[in-house]
């Protein structure tokens, strides 16, 4: 172990490196995630509601909308991930004891991104409320709340976490396979000395490469087919839209993750290029779940 230096620095490096990303990425609480509000009341208890939901530190409010068509068009672009829907006289109905309803529209495409924000608003809204419902108002503020809180998941209205999941791991499983076959083939043909054979034969590098890269096309495309009959027959995940339009993308998704592979195979050994290899997969991963958390 004292002469093989590489594999003592894989025996420390590697854990420390998961440690570092995995301890700062993985977050089972994210907070300031994207909103928007349709606030069609002026009152003084719709903007109390808004300023707990702020203080909360779970919701940015980046867009305010006119209409609830445009809060549903940020939410299928993915721009926001919940939209708050005060009514109009909200407050008014408030303070007559009504129990005015209140409608928080949340993409529930990750439930663990959600859950958390979504659980903290009927106790956030009686917190918040306790200040303007004393003295002769105090009879409004009954132990199960004074609003009326109606929460529409949509996309996921089940709440399964399949549906987040599986889809996801097409692009992780992708990534690791391709990146490493690539990487590994090219790097054991460098080793045995048959890479320097057909770079001597009368075709181009360009024209090797592209040999190289076309049969791990094929056997990307036969990974994402078994994803996605696994996904429908297994897993039961929705599909909707165009299959070819997916299948076109992914063609692009691969081709990059190929050229990434022959890319970390030039000019390193194998030893050293599983190493590098590691560190980024784990990278992509960390950066990936710290994105998710975040955004």
């Amino acid at each position: 172990m004292r002469r093989d230096r590489l594999t003592f620095a894989m025996m420390l490096g590697i854990p420390l490196i998961q440690l570092t990303l995995f301890g700062y990425a993985i977050n089972s609480d994210p907070r300031h995630l994207p909103a928007a509000v349709l606030l069609a009341d002026q009152g003084q208890q719709g903007r109390t509601v808004l300023h707990a939901m702020k203080n909360s530190t779970y919701f940015d409010f980046v867009r305010e909308v006119k209409t609830e068509g445009e809060g549903h068009d940020l939410l299928a672009r993915g721009q926001v991930q919940f939209v708050i829907n005060i009514p109009q006289n909200f407050s008014r109905d408030l303070l007559r004891g009504d129990r005015p309803a209140l409608l928080v529209e949340a993409d529930a495409t990750d439930p663990a991104a959600t859950g958390n924000a979504l659980g903290s608003l009927g106790p956030m809204f009686d917190a918040a409320l306790q200040n303007d419902l004393k003295g002769t108002l105090e009879s409004l503020a009954p132990t199960s709340g004074p609003i009326d809180l109606r929460i529409h998941a949509l996309y996921n209205p089940e709440v399964v976490t399949q549906y987040n999941i599986v889809p996801g791991l097409m692009g992780v499983i992708l990534t690791m396979t391709m990146v490493m076959i690539t990487g590994l083939a090219i790097t054991r043909e460098r080793e045995r000395g048959t890479m320097e054979n057909l770079l001597s034969m009368p075709t181009r590098p360009s024209e090797v490469l592209i040999g190289k890269i076309v049969p791990y096309i094929l056997v990307g495309y036969i990974q994402v087919s078994v994803i996605l009959v696994a996904a429908h027959f297994l897993f039961h995940v929705p599909m909707q839209g165009s299959i070819l339009l997916l299948l076109l993308v992914a063609l692009v998704f691969i081709v990059a993750n190929l050229a990434m592979g022959i890319t970390f195979s030039i000019d390193v050994s194998l030893q050293l290029w599983q190493i590098a290899l590691f560190a980024l997969i784990v990278l992509t991963i960390g950066i990936k779940r710290y994105r998710q958390t975040l955004d």
